[in-house]
């Protein structure tokens, strides 16, 4: 074959069968065409090579490297018997930093520097300038490995460090007021420290990598071809799995410290109702709306509910347990042992209807002298029936649906409700005497106030003794 004329493009071939190989090579090349290169063609099987070769003539030939079905032993063997004058350069999309080039002529040892640079920079333009087609892939300040490596790391263990000591200076968590809260707030320091990190090894990397490795004006070549690490994917499987275990024996750890019992707690019933709670010291004979609790010792709190499903959660205490309807086998327990004295309030945390956001009810951690004083004063009951039924007008949540001024709430005010007459949905009307109002206590659904719905719970009253509901009907008398 005569010798490239000097204004006329070198003509190159592209053999493989990976598409992203051949394509993206193809792209580049026919980017360049000032450089004077033109590609006649990619093939992807021997057959195909030896035909394009008697066809085509071309200068060189670009083979993929890491193409199995292109046997490199038996392409070199035919390159070597052949006449005509052709360059093959090996490229792997792996080993980027060099190809393999084999030229097929006989140099004297005299023409060996001739034939370096003619190969590397090809024959000249019309211009006569040399163009800048580089068969050897250089590596360039981006490829160090070893020195980004060494970069990255350093930034990552700043921003980490910064992120773990700013957190220490913000209170990201309620004041701890229970023993339960510190085993729970040991692991959320721990998961806050690993989440740091996290956001630092992978923010860090992703930012250093676009503003380091970003594709720079006029580069028109194509990333290094990566099919996968071995022993990234090991470490990368093995650090989360061992995290994942480390958190799995440190949530057993905290549940057992959180669940620890004492031999001598303090027992109290927790009821939920819509839309108020109301506790029960049944050892003491006691029953409240604000739950007193003494400093340093378990409380023991079994919680149920009379309708739907409620949830008992303080947030300095941090535990939290669900309130079933239904009591029994669904009765839920949760120990708290208070170790700060103050006032905190304690909060339904399920949805739970139409006044859930207002279901609320002071928590009162006192010192131990205090509690029993609390408990003396407590233990006795006004004669006067009236005054008994205020206190379960509270006690039992009747005042989250019952109003004592006239106000319109979910149920009909109990302000002049005595001796009137009330009408009904389905028309029909009655008086408020004591008949009516025990049965509307006992059995709410049996009729519904005209302009009402039936939210009242069905065993709202179940826990009420008739001694109970008497005084309640003496307290709505009085409110005429």
């Amino acid at each position: 074959m005569p010798e490239p004329e000097k204004n006329r493009p070198q003509r190159v071939l592209i053999a493989s069968s990976h598409a992203l190989f051949a394509q993206g090579l193809r792209s580049l090349l026919q980017s360049r065409k000032q450089t004077g290169v033109e590609v006649i063609g990619v093939v992807s099987s021997m057959e195909e090579v030896m035909l394009a070769l008697e066809a085509n003539n071309p200068d060189l030939i670009i083979v993929d490297y890491d193409d199995e079905t292109l046997n490199r032993d038996e392409f070199l063997a035919r390159f070597v018997e052949g006449e005509k004058k052709l360059r093959v350069v090996l490229l792997s999309l792996n080993e980027a930093q060099e190809a393999l080039v084999y030229d097929r002529r006989t140099l004297a040892a005299s023409e060996i520097d001739d034939w370096l640079e003619e190969w590397t920079y090809g024959v000249s333009n019309a211009d006569g300038e040399k163009p800048d087609v580089l068969v050897s892939v250089k590596e360039d300040n981006r490829r160090n490995p070893m020195k980004h490596l060494i970069i990255a790391a350093i930034l990552v263990v700043v921003v980490a460090a910064a992120l773990i000591i700013g957190m220490t200076q913000v209170d990201l968590l309620p004041v701890a007021a229970s023993a339960q809260a510190k085993p729970i707030d040991t692991m959320f320091r721990i998961e806050f420290t690993v989440i740091a990190i996290l956001f630092a090894l992978i923010v860090v990397l992703m930012v250093y990598s676009i503003v380091v490795f970003r594709r720079k004006r006029g580069d028109m070549s194509d990333a290094r071809h990566v099919e996968g690490s071995t022993r990234l994917e090991v470490f990368w499987t093995a650090v989360p799995l061992a995290t994942v275990l480390v958190f799995a024996y440190l949530g057993s750890w905290s549940l057992g410290e959180t669940t620890r019992a004492d031999p001598k707690p303090l027992e109290v019933n927790v009821i939920g109702s819509q839309w108020s709670w109301r506790f029960e010291y049944p050892n003491q004979g006691i029953v409240s709306t604000e739950l007193r609790l003494p400093e340093n010792k378990q409380a023991l709190l079994h919680l149920w509910s009379t309708d739907v499903i409620h949830s008992f959660w303080v947030p300095e205490f941090r535990v939290k347990q669900d309130a079933l309807p239904g009591g029994g086998d669904l009765t839920r327990d949760l120990r708290i042992t208070p170790t700060e004295l103050g006032t905190y309030t304690v909060r339904c945390a399920e949805l739970c209807g139409l006044k859930h956001t207002y279901m609320e009810s002071p928590v009162i951690v006192i010192a131990q002298a205090d509690f029993d004083a609390w408990i003396a004063a407590e233990s006795g009951l006004s004669v006067d029936p009236v005054e008994r039924g205020g206190k379960w007008y509270t006690t039992y949540g009747c005042s989250a649906c019952h109003s004592l001024d006239g106000t319109p709430s979910v149920g009909p005010t109990w302000q002049g409700l005595y001796g009137s007459e009330i009408r009904f949905d389905d028309g029909s009307t009655a008086v408020a005497n004591d008949d009516y109002l025990y049965n509307s206590i006992r059995n709410p659904a049996d009729h519904i106030v005209e302009g009402f719905q039936n939210l009242m719970p069905a065993n709202v009253a179940a826990d009420m003794t008739d001694a109970q509901v008497s005084d309640v009907i003496r307290f709505i008398e009085s409110l005429r």
